[in-house]
């Protein structure tokens, strides 16, 4: 059974987030033992705040930080899924978004915000909206237009002022989302907003358009109390690591002066090199080394994130289905960054992503994953088309790219890996035990092995193409 893997995983920085984008906050309560069986140790919910519309980018565009009332669910059902996650061990993590507010310029030209549409309602519902209240007067406005920064829309990306200082503009005419100052009226009630969260149980946050902000206005909303023993990383998008433009102008600076962790996009640049038609897997052996990682503990690891299947933008870096699961097995396999696991509910039509929080071969990597803490990881062989490496004695990966098979042959002395002992794949079930020198592993064409020894595990998982998918929140057998 894969409880076998889950059970016995330690806690550590790096455990797998998973990113719950766009579900419903009684929907991750009602799955949270589930959650928490499958081996995630937190969850990422999408923005809980006041805003409108079905739209899931709907979700970003703020109208008041003093209630959650969205599509989502209210501080009601916030508050309920905090609790059923923290019953069953799961930490909660919130996406932010305080670099700006809701585009509103169709509804009127004032930058008042919730405006006197939303403040009506709170009167007309007010008992409703007084149990959703975080804090603050739900009488008045929240901001004013001297909380804004100036209205003009970026156009150029290598300007870090306008980066950090002007709306981001869908273009035709769009006048962007209102970019937030960094004054007192502004700052406090974020201030406020965060601290709510941090009583609600939240212990995480993703900075959302981190790229966007200063660091200036990222310290001060997020000051010391609030990131206490919280786990915080931004989104600050770049092309690649050393040598990239963008990674220099922003995501460097961002390290330095915030000491916060972010999403590692020159590892995902990485990947898609090193997968890509023609590239070279054997890049991925110390991507670290050559400036194409970020380091550990500041690494959110990542094979996507929720802009890439449903912005025309990004959808460009987007893996090919088959290299997606292998670069999972590649961030769950080794032992730097803190991996993140995408699932959604098809917004983007796609439907590769739908439940694929369940998905047995991404779970058994997940245990895999949680099973090799505190290990260390050692590149025994890599090439065009493969890599192998070991995580101390315990576990060996091999990753195989290309439409042929690989062989790779293993000197014990040098992997350093146990004599005559079963060590069983969590993927597919194959059994190697290495009785001799230069040992014979065979990765098949475009696959994955990921061995444990077996006497760590109850009894391996076995890996079958169909979903499993339970009607109550127990484990399944694989």
């Amino acid at each position: 059974m894969l409880l076998a893997l889950v059970a016995l995983a330690p806690a550590a920085h790096a455990d797998v987030i998973l990113h719950a984008f766009n579900w419903r906050y009684d929907e991750v309560a009602a799955q949270a033992d589930e959650i928490a069986v499958r081996g995630y140790r937190a969850v990422l919910v999408s923005p809980p705040l006041k805003s409108e519309g079905s739209a899931w980018w709907a979700r970003y565009q703020p109208q008041d930080y003093r209630v959650i009332d969205s599509p989502l669910g209210n501080t009601e059902s916030f508050r309920a899924m905090s609790q059923r996650l923290a019953s069953a061990g799961v930490r909660l993590y919130a996406d932010i978004v305080v670099n700006h507010m809701a585009n509103e310029s169709s509804q009127r030209p004032d930058l008042n915000y919730p405006g006197q549409r939303v403040l009506d309602r709170y009167a007309a519902e007010a008992a409703y909206f007084d149990r959703q209240r975080l804090f603050g007067d739900l009488g008045v406005n929240l901001l004013s237009s001297s909380e804004f920064r100036e209205a003009r829309c970026i156009n150029d990306y290598n300007n870090v002022f306008q980066v950090q200082n002007w709306r981001l503009c869908g273009g035709g005419g769009d006048t962007g989302l209102p970019d937030l100052n960094d004054n007192d009226a502004a700052v406090l009630p974020q201030r406020q907003y965060l601290r709510a969260l941090r009583s609600l149980g939240v212990s995480g946050f993703r900075i959302d358009a981190a790229k966007h902000m200063t660091a200036k206005q990222i310290a001060r909303i997020f000051t010391e109390d609030i990131v206490a023993d919280a786990f915080v990383y931004g989104e600050v998008i770049t092309g690649s690591g050393l040598g990239d433009r963008e990674y220099q102008l922003y995501l460097v600076p961002y390290l330095a002066e915030t000491g916060h962790a972010a999403y590692d996009f020159p590892m995902h640049a990485s990947l898609r090199r090193a997968f890509a038609f023609g590239g070279n897997l054997a890049d991925l052996a110390d991507p670290l080394a050559r400036g194409q990682a970020l380091p550990d503990d500041r690494a959110v690891t990542f094979t996507l994130t929720h802009d890439m299947p449903n912005n025309s933008g990004f959808r460009g870096l987007l893996l090919d289905p088959v290299d997606e699961t292998l670069a999972y097995a590649y961030i769950l396999g080794r032992s730097e960054g803190t991996p993140m696991l995408f699932s959604d509910h098809n917004e983007s039509g796609d439907g590769r992503w739908l439940d694929a929080w369940r998905r047995p071969d991404l779970v058994a990597m997940v245990g895999f994953h949680n099973l090799m803490q505190g290990e260390d990881l050692r590149m025994l062989a890599q090439g065009a088309c493969f890599v192998m490496f070991r995580r101390g004695v315990r576990g060996l990966v091999g990753i195989n790219k290309c439409g042929n098979s690989v062989d790779v042959d293993l000197d014990i002395v040098a992997t350093k890996l146990w004599w005559r002992t079963d060590y069983r794949d969590v993927l597919s079930g194959n059994l190697i035990n290495i009785d001799r020198r230069g040992y014979r592993v065979t990765l098949p064409a475009r696959s994955a092995r990921m061995w444990l020894r077996a006497r760590d595990m109850m009894q391996a998982p076995k890996y079958t193409r169909s979903p499993c998918r339970p009607t109550a929140p127990v484990p399944c057998d694989f």
